[in-house]
């Protein structure tokens, strides 16, 4: 059982969090004010929670748990980082910010950045949390309505990722899901205006241009397995 305490000043004046890192991670969960910069580095696809059922919008970030083909050594993708990484050891408790005490975020080494500066205001680092689960927050209200607007239009689709490497090696990922490109331009004038003023029809259109961002992954895998 995770141990939290609500975030306050003078009782975590000394607590240090790692920097938010992507390493290891080749799936997380993005929400729609997100997809217009994740989809020009990776594929943004749909899958269903496992518990709901229930749509939801996640970056690939690699083609097997464990793997991420667009990180660095340290975690860090070039400016890229997704709200759901940037906020790990920490959630909204109410109006309140929470942190996970057990979350390995906070596991004391000398890669530490102080969550509160001297004085006892927040530090640029954990200004940079509070953004990201205030954008998360709203975010996730965002992503329903959008999933609820592509589902009443049928829109969504499964989708088959087939990959071969070089090495013999073929992949096939499953439970994955997209906007249908074809069911998109088959709506009719009235389903398009209420898709657009709703904000959805510009999301609906990056889901599927991001796919093509799957070759760009399997080149890059490809690239690691020849390097191997």
């Amino acid at each position: 059982m995770a141990v939290w305490e609500l975030l306050a000043g003078e009782r975590h004046a000394a607590l240090a969090m790692r920097r938010a890192s992507a390493a290891g991670r080749h799936f997380v969960q993005v929400v729609p004010s997100e997809f217009a910069i994740v989809a020009t580095r990776c594929p943004i696809v749909l899958t269903k929670h496992p518990e709901t059922g229930r749509f939801y919008a996640g970056a690939l970030l690699g083609l097997v748990p464990g793997e991420n083909l667009i990180a660095d050594a340290n975690g860090a993708m070039d400016g890229l980082m997704p709200l759901d990484l940037e906020r790990e050891g920490f959630f909204v408790v109410e109006q309140d910010i929470a942190v996970d005490l057990d979350h390995a975020r906070f596991a004391a080494d000398e890669e530490g950045v102080a969550l509160f500066d001297p004085a006892g205001a927040p530090s640029s680092h954990l200004r940079r949390v509070q953004r990201a689960l205030g954008l998360l927050h709203a975010g996730l209200a965002e992503s329903e309505a959008l999933m609820a607007a592509l589902l009443g239009a049928r829109l969504i689709e499964p989708i088959d990722v087939s990959l071969s490497f070089d090495d013999g090696e073929r992949l096939r990922l499953d439970g994955l899901y997209t906007v249908s490109r074809d069911a998109l331009a088959e709506l009719d004038d009235a389903a398009v205006l209420r898709l657009y003023r709703a904000g959805h029809l510009h999301h609906a259109h990056t889901l599927v241009d991001s796919l093509a961002q799957v070759a760009v992954l399997a080149h890059r895998r490809n690239e690691r397995l020849a390097g191997a």
